[in-house]
């Protein structure tokens, strides 16, 4: 209930401040059709609010993703920018802009997606192939930020080489921004990510029985290679659905699921599974009203944002691990 609250307020907090302030009475007008001006409306109706859905439903698909990856590799730190997965998407829709933007009229949001998706599953393969090579856990991590900064590097070479009228946008994008955001994007990404985050919470009990070890999971009746691969596709899909729309957007995976669960004061999937989504949702509209007016007209990249708030959770949840030992 404090996270759905929350969510409402920043929705509204996100359509009001900006360089052209709309009161709370002209957000209301706007959504009961009461008579506003002609400015206010196209800035609620064209800019803020898609703006402000982009920022809930991805934020909410970034954090489940992360407790997806978190859940199968059993540590804390896993998640989609860190394993390099958000990089790798990076890098497939950075190509899919730049070369097919010549030959194609018009890029739909599917094919972003569905390029974004490639990626992602590309950089996840490398992932597991590095898990079954090495030991430590802490290898594994430090294998997925070196893929990350490789497709990084790539991305920075293809975007230095853009020229086309079409993807002038596509430094900015490269950082990490939810500008930009149409009605058709807005459409696209809440159809996937909403079925997608539908399968995960279908997924409860398997995912609760996994958390107890795979013996236990086996048990209990549950295909563990089918577990598994659902769980690497769905999170792959969530942070590719990220990824082609807003670019990447650092340390929300992972997090927001451990802010989640302090909340709640417990793991079971049932509860944590919305609750991040929530989490994720209301942590990106939060940092989006930040990087949007901190420094106006100036904006800054969303990743920025995140990274100063998520930051200091992941080194919290590091020492406290440490501590347990």
């Amino acid at each position: 209930m404090v996270l759905a609250a929350l969510l409402v307020i920043l929705i509204i907090l996100n359509i009001c401040i900006g360089s052209v302030h709309i009161t709370v009475r002209e957000v209301i007008g706007g959504f009961t059709g009461v008579e506003i001006s002609d400015t206010a409306k196209n800035i609620i109706w064209q800019i803020r609010l898609p703006r402000a859905l982009a920022a809930t439903v991805l934020g909410g698909a970034l954090a489940l993703s992360g407790y997806l990856l978190q859940t199968f590799f059993h540590n804390p730190i896993a998640g989609p920018f860190v394993l390099g997965i958000s990089s790798g998407s990076k890098l497939a829709v950075a190509l899919v802009m730049v070369f097919l933007s010549e030959t194609l009229t018009h890029i739909s949001s599917f094919m972003l997606i569905a390029a974004a998706f490639v990626g992602a599953a590309a950089a996840m393969g490398f992932v597991l192939l590095m898990s079954k090579a090495v030991d430590k856990m802490s290898m594994l991590i430090v294998g997925g930020v070196m893929i990350g900064y490789i497709c990084s590097a790539i991305t920075d070479i293809v975007v230095t080489f853009a020229q086309d009228a079409d993807i002038v946008n596509l430094h900015n994008w490269s950082k990490g921004s939810f500008s930009g955001i149409s009605w058709e994007n807005v459409t696209v990404m809440s159809f996937t990510v909403f079925v997608t985050s539908a399968i995960v919470f279908g997924m409860s009990k398997p995912i609760s029985a996994y958390q107890l070890g795979e013996t236990y999971a086996k048990s209990m009746g549950v295909d563990i290679k089918l577990f598994r691969m659902l769980l690497v596709l769905l999170s792959s899909v969530l942070a590719a659905s990220v990824t082609a729309f807003a670019g990447p957007v650092s340390f929300v995976g992972i997090a927001v699921p451990h802010l989640a669960k302090r909340l709640l004061k417990t793991a079971k999937p049932i509860l944590m599974i919305p609750a991040s989504f929530l989490g994720g949702a209301v942590f990106c509209l939060f940092c989006d009203l930040l990087a949007r007016n901190l420094f106006a007209p100036t904006e800054m990249s969303i990743s920025t944002v995140t990274a100063v708030f998520g930051a200091p959770v992941v080194i919290a949840v590091l020492i406290q691990r440490k501590r347990g030992r």
